[in-house]
């Protein structure tokens, strides 16, 4: 991961996201239910219902990348919303 700047943010999405999802789908997530901008170039990063997957979408330059990790025996701690858990 090749990152530039030292004020680059993360944000996680709280809750569970269907991970189905690839970049334009988790770009208009960023958008519309976290209110942000996907062109940033800050870190906006998603967590599954099992909660051992993860996806990092950021702007880099000239476009999107998307990470993926998949843990085979862990799961992350990870928050869920205020509202209690729902799909995004």
């Amino acid at each position: 991961m090749f990152l530039s700047s030292s004020n680059i943010r993360v944000y996680l999405a709280m809750g569970i996201t269907d991970m189905r999802k690839s970049i334009d789908g988790l770009s208009i997530l960023v958008s519309e239910h976290l209110e942000l901008d996907p062109f940033s170039g800050h870190l906006f990063v998603f967590c599954n219902r099992k909660r051992n997957m993860i996806k990092i979408l950021y702007w880099d330059r000239n476009g999107f990348c998307l990470w993926h990790k998949r843990l085979e025996k862990h799961f992350f701690k990870w928050p869920t919303s205020i509202r209690g858990d729902h799909d995004h």
